[in-house]
């Protein structure tokens, strides 16, 4: 699936990431594909249990195993499959030239090291300059992401900052180097709606100002993705059901999730009273999923062929894919 003329920073094939549970296949991932360009906001959006984590986590190869694995696919970053690479390759890109801000900050920190320690020793680990100097970065990282009187909260430890407070110091660890590539994992979830529009305007900023450097931005928050993303990808049952542009998914969607996602958003033209429409029914377990269109049994255009048939990701306008029958010419 050729999504554009220049070869992309990162190029996802065919992932497909599954988990042995109580003697059962649950296929948390199935037969994802995507690129990220250079210089570009990517956001990947849809339901709790829809995959965006595990696909995230599969990018840095941090699925447990047992009972988590990759069972197919590439995972091309620069034009080499992060597949092939050895545990020890796969720890130098990581946080240096792939960072990640995880979704709960107080598993991904450590309880017994401070704040600087785990700042400064990841600083130093993949730059190697001196502690002073790494204490410094430490320092003004954590300042320009909004905690205040920064070098004294160094010596602190996770269990003495606030939940925010520790979301902000894991954007400022994923932020320290620079790295090529950002994923970012819900990554203003636990702070307030003022302090969530200075991090994504901080985190997009340091973005543009290393060249080359893209983010994969993994989100519910529909508002948050209009707002910083150029191009968008919508998950649903471990599947891409639709990739866009920003502009024309919100102006024309082309898969009924996707509609039923932008229909429960409020909107100013809307009556006061008026209850917002919903999406009947809830995602199925990634143990039982239906063996045609994954979205089927809660989509209200369903027909015969979506019960039996899974459809493919195609591209129905030009740089736009969807996975819907609807858009078929055989069947439309």
């Amino acid at each position: 699936m050729d999504m554009d003329d220049q070869r992309p920073l990162l190029e996802v094939r065919d992932l497909r990431t599954y988990f042995q549970v109580e003697g059962q296949t649950a296929k948390a991932v199935d037969g994802v594909s995507f690129d990220i360009r250079e210089n570009e906001v990517f956001g990947l959006v849809g339901e709790s249990g829809s995959g965006k984590s595990v696909t995230s986590l599969s990018i840095l190869r941090l699925i447990p195993n047992p009972p988590g694995e990759i069972v197919g696919g590439s995972i091309h970053f620069r034009g080499t499959n992060l597949l092939d690479l050895s545990w020890d390759e796969m720890r130098k890109i990581r946080g240096n030239r792939i960072s990640m801000i995880f979704q709960e900050p107080m598993t991904a920190l450590n309880p017994v090291f401070t704040i600087g320690f785990q700042l400064v020793e990841t600083i130093r680990l993949h730059t190697g300059c001196g502690k002073e100097e790494a204490r410094e970065k430490a320092a003004e990282m954590l300042s320009l992401v909004g905690i205040p009187d920064a070098r004294k909260r160094l010596d602190d430890y996770p269990h003495q900052f606030s939940g925010g407070m520790r979301q902000r110091a894991m954007i400022a660890m994923a932020l320290s180097l620079q790295p090529n590539l950002l994923i970012a994992d819900e990554p203003t979830t636990a702070l307030d709606v003022t302090i969530q529009a200075q991090i994504l305007d901080l985190m997009v900023g340091l973005q543009k100002e290393t060249d080359g450097a893209s983010m994969l931005l993994i989100t519910h928050d529909l508002a948050v993705v209009a707002e910083t993303c150029q191009r968008v990808a919508v998950m649903y049952g471990g599947k891409i059901q639709e990739i866009s542009p920003v502009i024309p998914l919100f102006e024309e969607p082309l898969h009924p999730y996707t509609k039923g996602l932008l229909l429960s958003l409020p909107h100013p033209d809307r009556e006061r009273r008026k209850r917002l429409p919903t999406i009947p029914g809830i995602v199925p377990s990634i143990l039982h999923m239906p063996p045609g269109c994954k979205f089927a049994e809660r989509c209200p255009d369903r027909w015969e062929r979506c019960d039996r048939e899974e459809p493919e990701l195609r591209e129905i306008q030009p740089g736009r894919f969807c996975r819907c029958h609807l858009h078929d010419e055989e069947g439309a």
